[in-house]
C-alpha cells in the first residue's frame, strides 16, 4: 500500500509556522495543495471503510469544504492572535449527527513535532457534560472497565481541560471526580512523523480508532446518540 503523507506535509507545516502571513500563502499554495489537501482528502476517503467497520454512524466526508478535512484558514473575527492560517492539518470523523467540530468523533492532528490520534468530545456544551457525568455516576464499573483496559490504557491519555472544583451535584469524594470534573472527554495517542508517512498508516490508525471504540461508544450513547 501506498502511503497517503509524505515528509513534505511536515515541511509545508513548518515553513508555514515561519512564514504565516498570505504572500508567503499564496507563492506556496501549490504546495499546501499538492502535499497536505489533496492527500488528506485520500485519506479521508480510503478510510471510510475502516471507520464503518467500527460504527456504520460516523462519517468520512472527503468534500473539500464542509467535511472531514479541517479548513486551513483561520476564523481571526474574534481572535488577538491575526495570523491567517492555521500551522496543523487535521480530520475530524464526527458523528453522523454533529455538524461542528464538538460532535463525538475520531481526530487525527498533524503539526510538526505534535501529531497524535484523538477520540471523543471536544468542548461539549452544558448538556452534553452533564449526561456524560450522570452516565459515569450511574455505571462507575463500565467506566473503570474502559478507561483502565490494557488495550485502551496502554495507548490512550485521558487529556483535555478540567473543573478546578467539583461540579455542582457531586460527590466531591465520588472516586472518579477527577473524570467528573472534565470539561473535555477526549483521549489522546501520540504518534510520530515516521509512523504518519509510512505505508501502513491507514491500518495503524484504524487500530488506534478500535483500541478507542469502547471510550467512544460509552460517550456517545450516554448524549443519546446510537453507535
Amino acid at each position: 500500500m501506498q502511503a497517503h503523507f509524505t515528509p513534505e506535509l511536515f515541511e509545508f507545516l513548518s515553513d508555514l509556522q515561519a512564514n504565516n502571513n498570505r504572500e508567503w500563502f499564496a507563492d506556496n499554495k501549490w504546495r499546501y495543495e499538492q502535499h497536505v489537501k489533496e492527500p488528506l482528502l485520500e485519506f479521508i476517503e480510503d478510510f471510510g471503510p475502516h471507520l464503518h467497520s467500527i460504527s456504520e454512524n460516523f462519517l468520512a466526508d472527503s468534500r473539500a469544504n464542509g467535511g472531514s478535512m479541517f479548513r486551513i484558514y483561520r476564523d481571526v473575527r474574534f481572535s488577538k492572535d491575526k495570523t491567517p492560517y492555521k500551522t496543523q492539518a487535521a480530520v475530524h470523523f464526527r458523528h453522523e449527527a454533529g455538524k461542528t467540530a464538538h460532535a463525538p468523533g475520531f481526530y487525527l492532528h498533524l503539526e510538526p513535532n505534535e501529531v497524535f490520534a484523538g477520540v471523543g468530545i471536544w468542548r461539549p456544551d452544558t448538556a452534553t457534560v452533564g449526561a456524560i457525568r450522570n452516565r459515569i455516576v450511574a455505571e462507575p464499573q463500565a467506566w473503570d472497565e474502559l478507561v483502565r483496559a490494557p488495550r485502551f490504557a496502554e495507548k490512550f491519555e485521558l487529556s483535555g481541560d478540567s473543573l478546578k472544583r467539583p461540579p455542582r451535584g457531586f460527590d466531591p469524594d465520588h472516586p472518579y471526580i477527577e473524570d467528573l470534573k472534565r470539561k473535555d472527554h477526549v483521549a489522546t495517542m501520540p504518534l510520530t512523523e515516521q509512523e504518519v508517512i509510512a505505508a501502513g498508516f491507514l491500518d495503524s490508525f484504524a487500530d488506534a480508532c478500535r483500541r478507542a471504540s469502547p471510550y467512544a461508544e460509552f460517550l456517545t450513547t450516554a448524549i443519546g446518540l446510537p453507535y
